[in-house]
């Protein structure tokens, strides 16, 4: 019995003598943190007074600061603790982010695209910036300005997937839609499980709606990238394919068509790791799967749970591959140009 006591015991006392030995800005961050999660932010932000007093060069305590003033919609606040961290010579990415935001809140416009400008240039890397940025730009209706950034973020950073999602809703409603099927294609495999999916997929099956409208898929297209153009030549060649209505069953058709025509016509000119991926579901059979899981419920939920119910096998195959695997881009495949 005693040593059925003993060994819960040592290692309690053990936990606790690992936790008081961390250091005590530490401790109290995890303790704002629980705060915040529960949404106390007014006991977090007390915390971490306490805590930036004890350690008043501690970078992350202060974000963390700044932030919970945020969440407490207390945004002067938040930019008196976090202005002066985003000077300092080891101010990171996650500094402008938060600043950012704190300067969108108070509609200052000027003094954030001064900071995000500032941020780039020190971090010019960074594909949070430039989505951050973008957003902003948009939001004052500076749509072209706004795509710039979206795809500078896509070219320097080409996993980071939501410059991918702002730039396919972009040319969704531009003549280069082109683009806005690449770009949605991309998002929804760096981010295949979230709100943004479900719309990306719909946006997915809209563009190529569009893309076929009107009759002619070059028709107003002001892209300039030599790429872009060679997709669209295929995808021309292959109306006939959706002559009768772009479906689910037509764009499975028509998208295994253009992956073999692509390799047939470009086997090495355009390395493009989408396409890449595209070809490898085609050749392991997991390619209408693939489709289905992309166009099926943004046509029609109930065919799709139909679909699905009669091919389980299949799906399932598929949706544990996918969730096995991480989608990743290699740098050196940005092939758009021109941008407006």
């Amino acid at each position: 019995m005693i040593r059925s006591l003993f060994l819960p015991c040592m290692l309690a006392f053990a936990s606790m003598s690992a936790f008081s030995q961390q250091p005590e800005g530490k401790v109290l961050q995890e303790t704002a943190k629980t705060f915040t999660r529960q949404g106390d932010y007014t006991n977090a932000i007390l915390v971490l007074k306490g805590a930036v007093e004890k350690e008043p060069q501690n970078l992350e305590l202060q974000k963390d600061l700044a932030f919970n003033y945020y969440l407490q919609k207390d945004y002067p606040k938040g930019l008196n603790v976090i202005r002066p961290v985003t000077e300092r010579s080891e101010a990171d990415v996650q500094s402008y982010q938060i600043a950012g935001m704190l300067y969108k809140a108070i509609d200052e416009p000027k003094e954030c695209e001064r900071l995000y400008k500032a941020g780039i240039k020190k971090f010019p890397l960074s594909g949070v910036l430039y989505n951050e940025y973008g957003e902003m730009l948009f939001a004052r209706q500076d749509n072209s300005g706004a795509i710039k950034q979206w795809e500078k973020g896509i070219e320097v950073d080409p996993g980071y997937s939501s410059n991918y999602y702002n730039a396919s809703r972009y040319y969704y409603f531009t003549m280069d839609r082109i683009w806005g099927i690449l770009y949605g294609e991309i998002f929804v495999n760096l981010e295949s499980y979230s709100k943004r999916t479900a719309e990306i997929k719909d946006v997915l099956l809209e563009s190529y709606k569009k893309l076929y409208a009107d009759g002619d898929v070059m028709k107003d297209q002001t892209t300039k990238s030599p790429f872009a153009l060679a997709c669209l030549g295929i995808y021309g060649n292959l109306r006939p394919v959706v002559a009768q209505g772009v479906t689910t069953e037509s764009l499975i058709l028509l998208r295994t068509k253009f992956i073999l025509s692509w390799y047939e016509k470009y086997p090495t000119t355009y390395p493009f790791r989408l396409f890449e991926y595209d070809r490898q579901l085609l050749k392991e059979g997991m390619f209408d799967a693939y489709n289905q899981w992309i166009f099926g419920a943004a046509e029609n939920l109930t065919a799709f749970q139909n679909w699905s119910n009669t091919h389980g096998d299949e799906y399932k195959r598929f949706v544990n591959f996918q969730q096995g695997r991480v989608f990743k881009l290699p740098e050196g495949q940005y092939y758009q140009t021109g941008v407006k």
